[in-house]
């Protein structure tokens, strides 16, 4: 287990839909460890592969003392939803009110390939969805109306971090093959 640099936005990683998993074996389960050890590290309340480099559909969340993770998530929204302030460990020190659904029920997979079924609320559910999105190339920004937009991307171009390099790996903890792109 190590912490893992994490990606800031620019990087095309984060733009990137994530590949599904197909191998549930050590390399995974070694992903799964740094995710959660970079996420608590953060600290943060999820965090997807894509935000450490890696392009497989895989995160962790830590929400109210919850530690877990979800692999090739599909998730069914509530269509009740709730409107919270939300921020990204890839667009630090910043947060904005985003709506997301109240409730969600994730299914996917554990580590070792075990089918898993995930129901929550509130935080929870929000992180759920923030990191699943991840997966997919979105961030929570695109989620905002156009003028908070707008004041996130001024925000962003604001920040200390903007325009920083993509973090150099001399060499990944993560095999490379053509599995995982």
């Amino acid at each position: 287990m190590a912490v893992q640099p994490i990606r800031l936005f620019g990087d095309p990683i984060l733009r990137t839909p994530a590949q599904e998993v197909v191998d549930f074996d050590k390399e995974l389960r070694r992903l799964v460890a740094d995710l959660t050890e970079t996420m608590r590290d953060a600290p943060g309340s999820g965090l997807a592969a894509p935000q450490i480099g890696v392009s497989l559909r895989v995160f962790t969340w830590w929400v109210d003392d919850e530690l877990g993770h979800l692999c090739n998530p599909s998730l069914d929204l509530s269509e009740e939803t709730q409107d919270g302030e939300e921020g990204c460990l890839s667009i630090p020190e910043l947060a904005f009110d985003t709506r997301r659904a109240q409730r969600v029920v994730a299914r996917g997979f554990d580590m070792h390939g075990e089918p898993v079924t995930i129901e929550g609320s509130d935080l929870l559910a929000r992180a759920i969805q923030h990191e699943t999105d991840h997966l997919d190339g979105v961030l929570f920004i695109d989620r905002l109306d156009a003028q908070t937009r707008k004041e996130a991307m001024k925000a962003i171009r604001e920040a200390e971090w903007f325009g920083e390099p993509a973090p150099t790996v001399k060499l990944s903890p993560h095999s490379i093959s053509a599995k995982w792109l």
